[in-house]
């Protein structure tokens, strides 16, 4: 097989480019290391095997993160008996001198919210490709990002409803 090429890059500089998008993306979701390389394992693979066109770089990139959170779903589904990993590591509590970590905020967060915000602030994704890649409503999604900004608010003290 020759060498595929996806908007101009090989399959290694996709991966390179695009690795830390797709575990953060995988992580964030499944809040378990072996589950989300797994999933990051199987992002790739899907990649490699189907070779879809791509009309641009944010078309693969969307492409990826919806294949991963796919892939998500799927390990949730077929792996009921997930442990949380609130329960095997403790939560650090945020302190006042440390610069504000939002993976850990993230992770306080249900699923819904959890994706919705993440894509948004750390994907820079706007609403409409968030809606497209998660197969939402954009309105639901701006009411995702609503409530997540909400309960981010009560996680870290701020004004409460």
């Amino acid at each position: 097989m020759g060498s595929r090429l996806y908007v101009g890059l090989s399959y290694e500089q996709v991966v390179h480019r695009y690795a830390q998008n797709v575990s953060s993306t995988c992580l964030m979701r499944l809040q378990n290391y072996a589950d989300a390389e797994d999933c990051f394992q199987n992002t790739f693979l899907k990649l490699y095997k189907s070779s879809p066109d791509f009309h641009s770089e944010s078309h693969l990139k969307a492409w990826l993160l919806r294949v991963a959170i796919n892939e998500c779903k799927n390990c949730i589904r077929d792996n009921r008996r997930q442990i949380p990993l609130d329960t095997i590591v403790d939560k650090p509590a945020p302190s006042a001198e440390d610069d504000v970590d939002l993976s850990w905020a993230l992770m306080q967060l249900e699923g819904d919210y959890r994706e919705v915000v993440y894509l948004y602030y750390v994907e820079r994704m706007k609403v409409k490709e968030i809606a497209k890649v998660l197969g939402k409503n954009p309105n639901t999604v701006k009411t995702l990002l609503h409530r997540g900004r909400e309960k981010l608010k009560r996680i870290y003290g701020g004004e409460s409803r």
